[in-house]
């Protein structure tokens, strides 16, 4: 196997995969592959087992500024506007009520201070506050057995997208092979890049590909093929596995999603509670932030590929240190440590279930075996701290994705900025049609003036 092209991008997930529709249907780049290491697209972390099947838009994660929430929102709304063109059947994703949850006097007044002072009602037409009993009309559980006396607040929408991300990049992947221009190699994996006058020559296991213009979008494994090429000497890795507990009920627990308030210096996700995209009678909570010295998931291999990344050198000892000496998040890093440790886990992670449903029990929750992937945090082995942004690295004729911010939420804007980028290095013989990828995108998501009244979403509407 062998080939010339214009374009290869490396990794198949669901950055590759958008990077690949958006290069094969919207520019005229006359050649493009895609090589993906496993037997089969998205296996790794956009794999629905392996992420929390959130499309975050910026509303309500507590943690983002309005300047990041401005930024995600328009990121959001390309994925969610593909979705709504090409899923009618929803058999990618779902749509649902979602909502934070705000309970006690503290959380209720924050909540109200970042929906009136601080912009987010305004950035966010269809977000509304609501109160104890609107919440216990679209969530019933999360109202049920929690003291009546306590005050209680919730910044709620209907844009509560569920998203299988595998799927999605399988969908992504099906639209760029219409084109005759574009060959996709599964099974295939790379074990060099090597600049050339040209381009670059990619060595894989099962032949070569010389090409003008790399991407490569392998998660973990773009730092690290980046610093084989001489990127990228002033970053390492800390690898956060993600895992989840479940309550599987003949009803389900939640119609939608729930997320708690989250802490603002840290990147992960608060522990929140959805209903899963397929199976609404299995209630996900999650996920918990470990911290391993892997690249992927439950593969030993790739412990070596870590630290060929973190490098052993003075600078990322000191980095690591200086990050996980922090006051807030040290104790978040050795609690999570306790969640998986058979029985005590479940113990330890319980209350953190019944802040979002009071009346779960022990016994009704277990650990998800076969969930969870590693999501790469960037640090910053120059000012030794966590690079909260997106990790890209751009270089001469080729692109490193390493992860998106805040992962595959951002896929299709990253990819049209990619794209444009790509379009530099190739020259002016090549257009990018965005007006065209906007009308197939973005032009489809609902706004809040399709209908009398986009506020309200009944429980699991849309997925009967």
């Amino acid at each position: 196997m062998s080939g010339k092209y214009d374009l290869v991008i490396v990794g198949g997930g669901i950055s590759g995969a958008s990077l690949l529709y958006t290069t094969a249907k919207f520019t005229d780049i006359d050649s493009i592959a895609l090589i993906e290491k496993e037997s089969e697209i998205a296996a790794i972390n956009s794999h629905h087992t392996n992420n929390s099947q959130t499309l975050h838009f910026g509303d309500i994660e507590t943690n983002y500024t309005l300047e990041k929430a401005e930024e995600v929102k328009e990121a959001a709304e390309l994925l969610a506007g593909y979705l709504e063109n090409h899923d009618p059947d929803r058999e990618m994703h779902s749509k649902r009520s979602k909502m934070v949850l705000g309970v006690g006097d503290e959380e209720v007044a924050e909540l109200e201070e970042r929906y009136e002072d601080e912009g987010f009602g305004d950035l966010f037409p269809k977000l509304r506050p609501i109160d104890r009993d609107e919440i216990a009309e679209l969530e019933p559980k999360v109202v049920e057995g929690r003291d009546p006396n306590k005050e209680m607040l919730a910044l709620q929408t209907p844009d509560g997208y569920v998203v299988d991300y595998g799927e999605t990049s399988k969908s992504f992947v099906d639209e760029a092979r219409e084109e005759a221009n574009v060959d996709v190699y599964t099974g295939t994996e790379v074990t060099d890049i090597t600049p050339t006058l040209d381009g670059y020559t990619i060595e894989t296991d099962r032949g070569r590909f010389d090409c003008d213009a790399t991407v490569v979008a392998a998660g973990s494994h773009s730092l690290q093929m980046a610093k084989e090429l001489g990127y990228g000497q002033d970053k390492v890795l800390l690898p956060i596995a993600g895992s989840f507990f479940l309550a599987d009920t003949d009803d389900g627990l939640l119609n939608g999603k729930v997320y708690t308030l989250q802490m603002k210096k840290l990147p992960f996700a608060a522990v929140h509670g959805d209903a899963d995209v397929h199976d609404g009678s299995i209630t996900r909570f999650g996920p918990t932030a470990k911290l391993v010295p892997t690249l992927e998931r439950g593969r030993i291999s790739t412990v070596k590929d870590f630290l060929d990344v973190f490098g052993l050198n003075a600078a990322a000892f000191l980095s690591y240190a200086n990050i996980l000496s922090d006051r807030i998040l040290l104790p978040y890093v050795l609690r999570n440590l306790l969640y998986d440790i058979p029985e005590v886990g479940r113990k330890q992670f319980l209350p953190h279930v019944q802040k979002v449903v009071p009346t779960v029990e022990l016994e009704d929750i277990e650990r998800a075996k076969g969930y969870g992937g590693v999501r790469p945090q960037i640090v910053d082995t120059k000012n030794k701290s966590l690079d909260m942004g997106e990790a890209k690295i751009v270089g001469d004729d080729i692109i490193f994705n390493i992860t998106p911010s805040p992962g595959a939420s951002t896929c299709l804007k990253n990819a049209m900025r990619d794209t444009h980028t790509l379009l530099d290095f190739l020259g002016d013989d090549y257009e990018f049609d965005e007006e065209a990828f906007r009308e197939e995108t973005i032009g489809h998501f609902p706004r809040a003036d399709d209908s009398d009244d986009p506020k309200v979403v009944a429980p699991n509407a849309d997925d009967d």
